[in-house]
């Protein structure tokens, strides 16, 4: 098992900015103490205030998984949170290779 570093970027649909970053910052907290997590960072584009960039890196790929399909963080986000999202602009999952 190696780490795994991602960079997620989605996009609010228009004039759901504000909800959609209520429900992103709602999950860092939980998801920090998620088994396996060594970071999770939120950001917010500057030149496009509906672009929200999480940097994640996770002690394998197996943690982020769990983290992803059974924290109940996330679950509650797919459920409420996601209908706020527009599109998943990037979704890069990353191995170290120096």
């Amino acid at each position: 098992m190696s780490d795994l570093h991602l960079v997620v970027a989605l996009y609010a649909k228009e004039g759901k900015e504000d909800d959609l970053r209520r429900d992103l910052i709602a999950v860092v907290d939980p998801s920090r103490k998620d088994e396996g997590n060594l970071r999770y960072e939120l950001f917010v584009d500057r030149g496009d205030a509906r672009r929200f960039v999480f940097v994640e890196h996770w002690a394998s790929a197996e943690t982020q998984d769990k983290h992803h399909t059974q924290s109940d963080h996330i679950r509650q986000f797919n459920r409420h949170g996601s209908a706020n999202v527009e599109r998943i602009d990037v979704l890069y999952m990353l191995d170290r290779i120096a």
